[in-house]
């Protein structure tokens, strides 16, 4: 076995949700539950098929979103993944709805921070072990800092 990190690349304005399921109708199933959510979301998906082709199977709505995926999910080429990037809305918009789509397994994070991805190779293929979301957390919150994040909270309309 060989372990391997495997980056994201996308522009900072991006979000992102990587997860895994068990069926080649994911790819369907994840771009109607995204339309029905949130439907002015501008998203690009990306489907590694772990069997028969093990094409990456792609969609979604907007043309630099899809191509982002599709090079990503290629990159990962993780059995039965699946990358999700948008823009016009967050991850916190769909996740339970991605969440509660019957093949998806599990969801490994949800971010627009910069990520790598661990992954471990065999001669069978890939699986992803794990994420590293963001960087190294630097200290405890102050009471300055409180107050700036429930001001941001608010600011951008997530809390009252």
């Amino acid at each position: 076995m060989e372990l391997k990190v495997v980056n994201i690349e996308k522009p900072d304005d991006v979000n992102f949700i990587l997860g895994q399921s068990h069926f080649i109708k994911t790819i369907e199933d994840l771009h109607e539950a995204i339309v029905q959510t949130v439907p002015q979301m501008k998203f690009g998906i990306g489907f590694c098929e772990s069997s028969g082709p093990a094409l990456v199977r792609f969609s979604g709505n907007d043309d630099e979103l899809i191509e982002m995926a599709k090079k990503n999910a290629l990159s990962l080429s993780a059995g039965h993944s699946f990358v999700i990037f948008m823009r016009d809305g967050f991850p916190v918009n769909i996740l339970n709805t991605i969440k509660n789509i019957p093949e998806v397994v599990n969801i490994y994070c949800a971010t627009g921070n910069p990520a790598q991805i661990v992954v471990a190779e065999t001669g069978q293929g890939r699986g992803i072990l794990g994420v590293i979301d963001g960087v190294r957390s630097k200290g405890i919150e102050t009471e300055t800092d409180k107050k700036a994040r429930h001001d941001f909270l608010r600011k951008i309309g997530y809390k009252l």
